[in-house]
């Protein structure tokens, strides 16, 4: 008699153990998580570059938006020379920020949701670049920017429009989802407010909100780094309500830090363009002024680190990483203060805000923890 043929690996091990526990971290594959950390770096990394292209005088290295020049997409180095290769440059990392976060979109939808969630993503995705391409050809005779900023606004809303029917078919691990659509929404933002900072000839204000907007996405793909690894269900607060406070306190004083410093380099030497003249505040006293902020956030973080410590409460390694950040930062701020503001330390100053906003946020997300569910 022939072996009964054994269940298949018992149900695929009972659905992969329940998806483990309905979506827990083990459920989350290498290719997503491998994605999700790219997805953050390059958040990073074009901090970096547009730090470049601010700090080497490359703002309008591209006079044009959505082109390079008047007759081309790309630089023309006989033209433009490296200002040119170093603005454009910026702006292909747009489009590998865009398709990371795209990916980690995608993949996560299918992980959450299966198929049929990623499937009707799919084709919200191809609905929104069919509409965006006729509002282009019908708008182009216009001109290439408003034709670019119609197509973007078209583009723009076909993907709100997938995310709020995504969100609402989604029951699982939707934090996933939000923060990964999130991510999207917001780089195709920023591509459309980098435009705008090119056609205004680098106003100060466009180009701060376009710095800060950068710098919340990568305090977002950090919480989705964090919340990718946590275990799913309801929280509760896993630290004192006085900490708790003082921690949200201490994000109000990070806060008014990056804003302040956002005004300091808007009117300091480092205009993004030789041409572009800085107007409006004196900068000599906003430096000052940001560094009053940056003081009381140093002695809240210290004054919660301490605690976190003694306490042994559970954000405690997150918040040594804040202090070395921010002692690192002040330093870096004092050195470039002293030395005149050279061009490679502003850089590494703004890259290290945006590296102590990820930390704080991951110290935010941590002030919780999974409720323990009874026997």
């Amino acid at each position: 008699m022939p072996d009964a043929a054994a269940p298949e690996s018992t149900a695929t091990d009972a659905g992969f153990l329940g998806r483990v526990q309905i979506l827990g971290p083990r459920a989350f594959g290498t290719p997503l998580r491998v994605l999700a950390w790219l997805s953050f770096l390059a958040e990073v990394v074009i901090i970096g570059t547009g730090g470049a292209v601010r700090l080497t005088g490359s703002g309008l290295g591209c006079s044009e938006w959505p082109l390079c020049t008047p007759d081309s997409l790309v630089p023309i180095y006989a033209d433009q020379g490296v200002h040119g290769l170093i603005e454009f440059g910026n702006r292909t990392m747009t489009g590998v920020v865009g398709l990371l976060a795209l990916a980690v979109l995608l993949l996560t939808l299918h992980a959450i949701g299966g198929r049929r969630l990623l499937v009707r993503a799919l084709w919200f995705a191809l609905g929104g670049i069919v509409l965006a391409v006729v509002v282009y050809i019908a708008s182009a005779a216009m001109g290439p920017v408003l034709g670019a900023a119609l197509m973007s606004t078209a583009l723009l809303l076909s993907v709100l429009a997938g995310a709020v029917d995504s969100l609402r078919r989604t029951t699982r691990r939707r934090d996933l989802a939000v923060l990964a659509w999130v991510t999207l929404v917001g780089i195709m933002m920023q591509a459309v407010v980098g435009g705008f900072a090119v056609i205004s000839d680098l106003n100060p204000f466009i180009v701060g909100f376009h710095y800060t907007s950068s710098l919340l996405l990568v305090c977002v793909t950090a919480a989705y780094l964090v919340r990718m690894y946590a275990e799913p269900g309801r929280r509760e607060s896993a630290v004192p309500t006085w900490f708790a406070v003082m921690s949200h306190v201490t994000g109000v004083a990070l806060a008014a830090t990056i804003f302040f410093g956002v005004l300091t380099t808007g009117n300091g030497p480092h205009s993004g363009d030789a041409n572009i003249e800085r107007v409006g505040f004196d900068a000599t006293i906003l430096a000052h002024v940001h560094s009053w902020p940056g003081y009381i956030l140093a002695t809240l973080v210290a004054v919660l680190t301490v605690a976190a410590w003694m306490l042994r409460l559970r954000p405690r390694r997150w918040l040594l990483t804040l202090v070395v950040a921010i002692l690192v930062q002040v330093g870096v701020g004092v050195w470039q203060a002293r030395e005149g503001l050279p061009e490679i330390l502003v850089g590494i100053h703004m890259i290290l805000a945006s590296l102590s906003a990820a930390a704080y946020t991951v110290v935010v997300l941590n002030l919780k923890r999974p409720v323990a569910e009874n026997s």
